[in-house]
């Protein structure tokens, strides 16, 4: 059974940072595109970033020069290291997979998540002061 789980989320000032790891099980984790999606109230789901199994990586203009996603298959694990946070990037957090063969631009960009069917719970990031 596929499982995602997220942690790393919480409160921090405008202008901190957080890293956020989401932990998987149940499958090879280099062998599949991992993606950080993230959702507001009231707004659309929104492809922050992902990473294929060939390395390529995708960020939304929102977010390119501020966040950074790695993997490391050792420890089943992808990160979202997240810098300069800003109150704009508050939302629930997810990381999910799919086992699409596409580039992590176009898994990850126009779709929202559409080619992803494993998910996890989401952690929550408030960016306050």
């Amino acid at each position: 059974q596929v499982q995602l789980v997220e942690s790393g989320g919480g409160l921090v000032q405008p202008g901190g940072s957080l890293r956020l790891s989401c932990a998987v099980s149940g499958f090879t984790l280099g062998a599949y595109t991992i993606g950080w999606f993230r959702q507001a109230p009231g707004k659309e789901r929104e492809g922050v970033s992902c990473i294929s199994s060939s390395g390529g990586s995708y960020y939304s203009d929102s977010v390119k020069g501020r966040f950074t996603i790695s993997r490391d298959n050792a420890k089943n694990t992808v990160y979202l290291q997240m810098n300069n946070l800003k109150s704009e990037d508050t939302a629930v957090y997810y990381c999910a997979t799919t086992t699409r063969l596409l580039s992590a631009r176009m898994l990850c960009g126009p779709r929202s998540g559409a080619d992803f069917g494993s998910w996890g719970q989401g952690t929550q990031v408030t960016v306050s002061s």
